[in-house]
């Protein structure tokens, strides 16, 4: 909080940029005085227990670690001058206030804030605020950064009725800044429509329909990061969990975190999630496609429940000198009773021996006895009790369980029937089933489903957030997987259903919903593109009525003629595409190479046969080292200044089905920002019309 002295208002109109550098400094200063602050701190003192001393450490040290100033990020990147003064220090001002908005909050020696949260609720206004609703803001002042250098700034008097609209140039040039060295700081570029679904409320699960470069990753991580400030104690208590595609699109989307504010948010792919067992085997699209199918919950729970057998015969408990008898019919009232009440199956097994020894003390207490908890805990341990509870309700092992009914085409018929036909069955079913589960060749899918039988047998803890990005690939058994971890949370789903590149990819996101577990969840659409420039976009939108009908094309705010550029290659495309790639490193920024799967062993020898050095996806990129090797397959998420496209139709065909194929075509074809080359032997493929 800062109202301007008339020294310093007269300094700010002969040397505006040199007095914001300075309050850069200062702010600088200030946070590196709360560090060593932070830092200096003796806690021989203030500690009991070594335990406790433990625990305020590691506090300490995150503190510590959350005060680092990020040279090459901005330490803020606006300010607001209001109209009116919003707090009591200066209510009986006559001016306004001003405020920087940034990253972290910095505050001088004196306590008073020389930077604000981005998300406080004092900075909404910086996103909200509008001409038609200025929202008591004079002023709103954007800053450009060249690495941790201010260099730039540029004002919008909102509450000016004489001052024309007229689009941001900072803000289109930090979207279009180059991509050298980690994923730019995107909070500066949140827009109103993104900024409302960022801070709804905690409780509710929002469903985010996002077209390519509309923004639906960055509202995503801005959205855990305003929930972790605004809910940090309940959110520490409870958890929060990043759910990403694969883990080159996780590392690639954690460098985002620290210039939001968060250092700590645990990240995963639904295959970590499930990790039970080592995945070395694979299924075909339609093996996967059945083991991914909402029904196999049905078949699981059956087989979960199958080892329970009613009692044919009494349980009769030694104590002592005399014996206590519960008679069959007895027992198989308590366990139909467990059956009927719906528990997890591992809570009935702990419940059922406790359920017998409370019958056999109500035999004793009516033969004179005055047993007491202490006894009834010892009858449950009863070796007896132990055999009726082992013959009616036997221990399941998830891992077992799913190796016997992907082995034991008997058990699986009884489990799935009703449920799945005798081809489905047969898919089901291991050629040659593995002796042991220990051997078993487990695939992705697998996993899954002995997460499921995990659940049925010992209920998920849950989680207080989850954030799932990509969710249309997801199979209802995967969306069940993330449901259930929180069941008693929230959730914020993120993807765009023309994007669904698995043969399994949800057909509506009230189906998706439907298996997370969270029906009537709100569902946010996003069509505004500020990253793809519009020539791409369009000539990408020419897939959707094969791939996603329903959906309308996504605009865009920019416009880069020659943005795009076909070229027909008959002859030597390998050697075409290492000049495109030359011509792209050319520019500015970060470079793309995305082909077919297959194609990139050929591509990498050519690559390095040329002289010409390439990463991995997800690794970050440097001055030195500006071009990525794409597989189509990964190139979900990310996104580069240039893009050169090898082969379309291999793409296609390089994908299970039609559909799926031109799926991730359009994944591909909209990882640009600032150049697209499609480069190709064979014909395109005909969706996308003549060109």
């Amino acid at each position: 909080m800062h109202s301007p002295t008339p020294t310093e208002t007269a300094d700010a109109a002969t040397d505006p940029l040199g007095r914001e550098r300075s309050h850069l400094a200062a702010s600088r200063a200030a946070l590196t005085a709360m560090r060593e602050d932070v830092e200096a701190l003796d806690l021989r003192d203030v500690t009991g227990t070594w335990v406790s001393a433990q625990v305020l450490q590691k506090q300490v040290d995150e503190r510590i670690k959350a005060l680092a100033d990020l040279a090459h990020t901005p330490l803020f990147f606006g300010r607001l001058d209001y109209l009116h003064a919003i707090s009591e220090a200066e209510s009986e001002g006559s001016g306004g206030e001003r405020f920087y908005i940034g990253r972290r909050h910095v505050h001088d020696a004196g306590g008073d804030p020389m930077v604000i949260d981005w998300r406080a609720p004092v900075s909404q206004p910086f996103y909200r605020a509008s001409r038609t609703e200025p929202m008591d803001v004079a002023k709103r002042r954007r800053f450009g950064y060249t690495g941790g250098e201010l260099t730039a700034y540029e004002d919008e008097n909102l509450s000016d009725p004489d001052e024309a609209d007229s689009r941001s140039a900072l803000l289109a040039a930090e979207i279009e800044k180059p991509r050298v060295g980690p994923m730019r700081d995107i909070v500066a570029t949140i827009q109103p429509e993104q900024d409302e679904i960022v801070r709804a409320d905690v409780t509710g699960t929002v469903c985010v329909q996002g077209a390519p470069g509309t923004g639906k990753t960055a509202v995503g991580l801005h959205r855990v990061a305003y929930l972790l400030y605004a809910h940090r104690e309940r959110l520490a208590r409870t958890g929060t969990l990043v759910v990403g595609p694969n883990r080159s699109f996780l590392q690639y989307i954690e460098q985002v975190l620290p210039a939001l504010g968060e250092l700590d948010v645990a990240q995963a792919t639904v295959q970590e999630l499930v990790g039970h067992v080592e995945v070395r085997g694979t299924d075909t699209a339609g093996t996967a496609r059945i083991k991914g199918d909402a029904r196999m919950a049905a078949v699981l729970r059956n087989a979960v429940r199958a080892g329970i057998t009613l009692p044919a015969e009494p349980c009769v408990v030694v104590r002592g000198s005399r014996r206590w008898r519960v008679p069959a019919y007895e027992l198989e009232e308590i366990v139909r009773e467990l059956m009927g009440r719906e528990i997890r199956y591992g809570a009935a097994l702990e419940a059922l021996p406790q359920r017998i020894a409370h019958a056999v003390l109500v035999k004793m207490e009516q033969g004179g006895e005055a047993p007491d908890d202490r006894v009834q805990d010892a009858v449950a341990r009863n070796a007896a009790v132990k055999a009726t509870v082992k013959a009616c309700w036997p221990a399941v092992d998830p891992v077992k369980l799913v190796h016997r009914l992907l082995s034991d085409a008997e058990f699986l018929a009884t489990a799935a029937d009703g449920l799945l036909d005798a081809g489905e069955q047969a898919a089901l079913l291991w050629a040659k089933p593995p002796r042991s589960a220990r051997t078993a060749p487990w695939s992705a899918a697998d996993a899954v489903l002995i997460d499921e039988a995990a659940d049925l047998v010992h209920r998920t803890p849950s989680l207080g957030h989850v954030v799932v990005d990509e969710a249309q690939d997801l199979s209802p058994m995967q969306y069940r997987a993330v449901g259930r971890r929180c069941t008693t949370g929230s959730a914020t789903v993120l993807g765009d259903l023309a994007q669904g590149t698995t043969p399994w990819a949800t057909g509506s996101w009230q189906e998706a919903l439907h298996h997370l577990g969270k029906d009537g969840a709100h569902v946010e659409e996003l069509t505004q593109g500020f990253r793809v420039p519009g020539e791409v976009i369009a000539y990408a939108s020419r897939l959707l009525p094969a791939i996603a009908p329903g959906l309308a094309p996504a605009t865009s705010i920019r416009d880069l003629p020659g943005s795009l550029a076909l070229r027909h290659v008959p002859d030597g495309l390998d050697a075409a595409v290492l000049d495109a790639c030359r011509e792209a490193l050319g520019h500015e920024g970060s470079v793309g190479l995305i082909a077919a799967d297959a194609r990139i062993p050929a591509l990498a020898a050519a690559l390095t046969a040329a002289g010409l050095p390439y990463l991995d996806p997800g690794t970050e990129t440097t001055a030195d080292a500006r071009l990525t090797l794409v597989p189509a397959s990964l190139a979900k998420g990310l996104e580069y200044d240039y893009v050169v496209l090898d082969e379309p139709a291999a793409i296609v065909t390089g994908e299970p089905d039609h559909r799926t194929g031109l799926r991730r075509l359009y994944v591909s074809l909209t990882r640009a920002v600032s150049g697209l080359t499609v480069l190709h032997a064979e014909p395109l493929p005909a969706e996308l019309g003549a060109s």
